[in-house]
């Protein structure tokens, strides 16, 4: 953040503040409802997106018969792919002239969910009769198109945050309602969906396994979409901002998007930070089936060691307005990596026990669900930062460079999760060598943990919007200013 918001943004300036007609009131807050019923695109986010990055790489490799290497280049591949679509649709959100009654975001968000639900089903079937190139080729197809609407989707859901409050206790409370939506999915998807699968393709209904992923997935989807639609429903736009919406109005290109990655600190802090920590969360989840399998010997492990560890993370997730309230976004955030840190460490050196893995890899896990909640009023707060620096709003395009990091870093975790796999020399279905579950549990614990401990002098070291200079931000923006002189632009 430039030196001049913690003092005197507008040094030119001799009006006073209370003499300025106010747009928004930041004081006041919105409706609890609406802020519980946000968090509920999390959580039907959750049950598509989630089942991809905790179950795919086991469906492709086990019941599919896709090679672990193959597996790696398919996500690697492909969320590179997905990052770069985040810059187009956040684009061709912000480039939106006619905003009806729904708003800006809200009706792009649940059409959108509507046909990720769709492809989320077909991401998890495999059509019989196909050659072990041709299910590759398959599976790159489904996924890249997957990755296509879920940016239409999530941009969208992503910055509706901004333009529903610029309160911060509001925008805490639906960082921790959207957490807990995300990791309430995520509890429910790993408890349930393995048995799910299990019970409908076991040996007396004669489906087989792929197709018990198929009926697994669908279920999930449609409950997805029906979370989206209590979304869509139950929220509004509530925060009037300066948009340009006449036919001359330039539209905005990767220029732009380059453009607001670079001239906002806040937000360049959180996209290196996310790099680390959504990596660290997805190989997580991507092992544990793996990790039960093998290194403790029971795939039945799984779902209840998932209850264990992701109930905790929910309970951790309500205590965020609380921690930021006494002690800021910023410093709650930094302390829960290093927590995090030192239990996946510390996990990967003792001894595979149940117990004590456990108990750590649930600290791990609860560590790294609190900051990543919060992360989600800190990209809103970059959003309204990037208006304050620039005079012009670009919330989807801002949110857009936010989830480019997030992709970037899915694939790293693809990447490390399948590559390890293939490097140490997994056989699927198979006992596995010394060598093969010291990679999986290096995978499980001690990756997560170097990537917690960066992310923690990410956050301490490089992002300077803390809550007093947010505050300070929010009032410049709430009577029109913004660092060099009045918005222009209609209110909408």
């Amino acid at each position: 953040m430039s030196e001049n918001a913690a003092t005197n943004p507008h040094p030119e300036a001799d009006v006073s503040t209370q003499d300025e007609a106010m747009i928004n009131d930041s004081s006041k807050q919105i409706p609890t409802r609406e802020k519980i019923a946000y968090g509920f695109g999390d959580f039907g986010n959750g049950f598509m997106f989630d089942l991809g990055q905790a179950y795919l790489t086991k469906f492709w490799i086990d019941a599919c018969g896709i090679g672990a290497g193959a597996v790696a280049g398919i996500f690697a591949f492909t969320k590179i792919f997905d990052a770069f679509m985040d810059p187009i649709a956040g684009s061709v959100i912000d480039n939106r002239k006619k905003i009806g009654k729904q708003g800006k975001f809200r009706p792009v968000m649940m059409i959108s969910a509507i046909i990720l639900g769709i492809m989320t089903v077909v991401t998890f079937t495999m059509p019989s009769g196909l050659s072990g190139t041709q299910k590759i080729i398959y599976a790159y197809a489904a996924y890249m198109i997957w990755g296509l609407v879920y940016s239409f989707t999530n941009d969208p859901y992503g910055s509706l945050a901004s333009v529903m409050s610029r309160n911060s206790q509001d925008r805490s409370f639906m960082a921790t309602s959207r957490q807990v939506g995300s990791v309430g999915a995520q509890f429910i998807a790993g408890v349930a969906f393995i048995p799910l699968m299990g019970m409908i393709a076991n040996g007396n209904t004669g489906v087989k396994e792929e197709h018990g992923y198929f009926w697994a997935a669908a279920v999930f989807a449609v409950i997805g979409v029906l979370m989206f639609a209590v979304c869509f429903f139950g929220t509004k736009e509530n925060v009037k901002v300066h948009r340009n919406t006449g036919d001359n109005v330039q539209k905005e290109g990767f220029k732009d998007y380059i453009r607001v990655i670079f001239k906002n600190g806040p937000l360049g802090a959180l996209i290196l930070m996310t790099l680390f920590t959504i990596s660290a969360m997805n190989t997580n989840n991507q092992m544990m089936v793996f990790y039960a399998q093998y290194n403790l010997g029971n795939i039945g492990l799984q779902p209840i060691v998932n209850a264990i560890m992701m109930g905790c993370s929910i309970v951790g997730v309500f205590m965020i307005p609380t921690l930021t309230k006494h002690f800021g976004q910023k410093r709650t955030a930094m302390w829960s990596f290093v927590i995090g840190a030192a239990a996946n460490i510390l996990n990967y050196f003792l001894p595979s026990n149940v117990i004590t893995f456990v108990v750590l890899v649930t600290i791990g896990y609860t560590a790294l669900a609190i900051p990543n909640g919060i992360t989600w009023a800190m990209v809103s707060n970059a959003i309204d930062y990037g208006e304050w620096r620039s005079g012009v709003r670009k919330e989807a395009i801002t949110y857009a460079a936010f989830n480019f990091s997030r992709k970037l870093a899915q694939s790293l975790a693809a990447l490390v999760s399948a590559g390890v796999l293939a490097l140490t020399g997994y056989v699927a279905n198979a006992k596995q060598t010394p060598e093969a579950l010291n990679g999986i549990k290096a995978a499980m614990t001690l990756y997560p943990g170097i990537c917690l401990l960066v992310a923690a002098v990410v956050i301490g070291f490089l992002y300077k919007l803390d809550d007093k200079n947010f505050a300070k931000v929010a009032d410049d923006l709430d009577h029109g200013r913004w660092e060099h002189g009045k918005i222009s632009g209609n209110l909408k």
